[in-house]
């Protein structure tokens, strides 16, 4: 929404008047005086019409270390969710940017802005997913190769984009996926033969697990990790 349509529809001026405001210098956007009455403003951008605030709101973003049997779900009536690992002025407003299965631990994205959550999580650009995996039988050395040529997902009648697999020991690997789709790691390591046995998330493009949390810990991402997904 422009700058004098959001001024118009949150006071009682018209629109026309919400111009003359603005290029008189009573607007503020994020503590600047505002001069361009066509400057689109979101729900994040703080608007201040002389001493009178009309739009506050703070994006928040945040990384948490998701332990094992949590659910990724803002609630559900049986299982415990990540979001009750979160302070309660802090669970109505975050949605999970990337979701892991209850049995699979690591990095877990949650935040309260939509547009920067669909920019990670999109399969069309492609940002890069490291899972550490560990599986019930030795890996089979034509694995890698398979997964590099992409398997076909039945389900979704697509094939997977190449995927990186770096082998740690016989039932260990890192592995790198540049989608998320419904249980993806495991449907791969099932169509060469094994079965995962846990699964642990490292990292989403530039934003990695902080190695100093916990399970169960959490902490704001940085303005650079932020950043990261818009570029």
């Amino acid at each position: 929404m422009r700058l004098d349509q959001f001024i118009a529809k949150h006071t009682e001026y018209s629109q026309q008047t919400a111009r003359l405001l603005i290029a008189a210098g009573r607007v503020q956007i994020n503590q600047q005086t505002a001069r361009d009455g066509q400057q689109n403003i979101d729900r994040f951008t703080t608007v201040q019409l002389d001493d009178r605030l009309l739009q506050q709101q703070t994006a928040l973003y945040f990384m948490l270390y998701k332990p094992g049997g949590y659910l990724s779900a803002t609630r559900d009536p049986v299982h415990t969710t990540v979001t009750e690992l979160f302070t309660e002025p802090l669970r109505q407003h975050l949605h999970i940017a990337g979701r892991l299965d209850r049995s699979t631990t690591g990095l877990l994205v949650l935040t309260n802005d939509g547009l920067w959550s669909r920019r990670l999580t999109e399969p069309g650009r492609r940002i890069p997913k490291v899972y550490l995996v560990s599986t019930a039988e030795p890996i089979a050395e034509h694995a890698a190769a398979y997964f590099e040529r992409g398997i076909h997902l039945a389900r979704e009648g697509v094939d997977t984009s190449p995927a990186q697999l770096q082998l740690l020991s016989p039932c260990q690997a890192r592995l790198t996926i540049h989608e998320g789709r419904h249980h993806q790691v495991k449907r791969m390591f099932h169509a060469v033969g094994n079965r995962v046995v846990a699964l642990h998330r490292e990292s989403m493009g530039d934003i990695t697990l902080d190695t100093s949390l916990v399970p169960g810990e959490y902490r704001p991402l940085s303005a650079p990790e932020v950043d990261s997904v818009r570029r």
